[in-house]
């Protein structure tokens, strides 16, 4: 998508260790009207598909996983990273490897909300390494849900997570898929 490629470049810092930072437009301070360009496109992308939720994990996803589920007219469900009070025990629960913060999560969701009727579009800022996607197809397949598919903004190509996840079988969508970085310099795949 040449719309979010251009905003990469021209707002995207790349980071020592080939950390791309995106936080002035998608993940901290959010461009709410560019999001919705995003948003339309994930909705083209999966025209025609029945999809009654939108699944994220806290808390980069959760913004645009939002604008995504307006398109569709359906609700967002997130996981969480930390249990709280207030989740009964009645939990789907894995483990995910954060490549961002170096840390391994329990990544929890209430088991009221999948259910195996639910058709689930997963939606995320990046897809690198696949542990975040790997956990969020996990708690669907306990749930005995359907995995329609993820729509990814930022794919960093370069890296395993990607066809890792399409060799499970599932559909991928990304909006930007980055062929390299390096020297600060972004080159995309077309």
């Amino acid at each position: 998508m040449k719309l979010l490629e251009d905003r990469i470049l021209k707002d995207g810092i790349v980071r020592e260790g080939n950390i791309l930072k995106v936080d002035s437009f998608i993940n901290h301070q959010i461009d709410v009207l560019f999001i919705r360009q995003l948003a339309k496109e994930f909705k083209r992308l999966y025209e025609g598909e029945e999809i009654t939720k939108i699944l994220t994990i806290e808390a980069s996803g959760i913004g645009i996983a939002c604008i995504v589920a307006e398109e569709f007219g359906v609700p967002v469900v997130f996981a969480k990273k930390t249990k709280t009070v207030n989740i009964a025990n009645d939990v789907y629960t894995t483990k995910v490897e954060s490549f961002t913060h170096k840390n391994v999560y329990d990544i929890i969701v209430a088991k009221d909300f999948l259910n195996a009727e639910d058709k689930i579009l997963i939606i995320d800022d990046f897809l690198a390494k696949g542990s975040a996607l790997k956990g969020l197809i996990e708690l669907i397949r306990f749930a005995g849900a359907t995995i329609v598919g993820a729509g990814i903004i930022i794919e960093k190509a370069y890296q395993e997570g990607g066809g890792l996840i399409r060799d499970m079988g599932v559909r991928v969508e990304s909006l930007a898929r980055i062929k390299s970085m390096n020297e600060g310099k972004i080159e995309f795949i077309s």
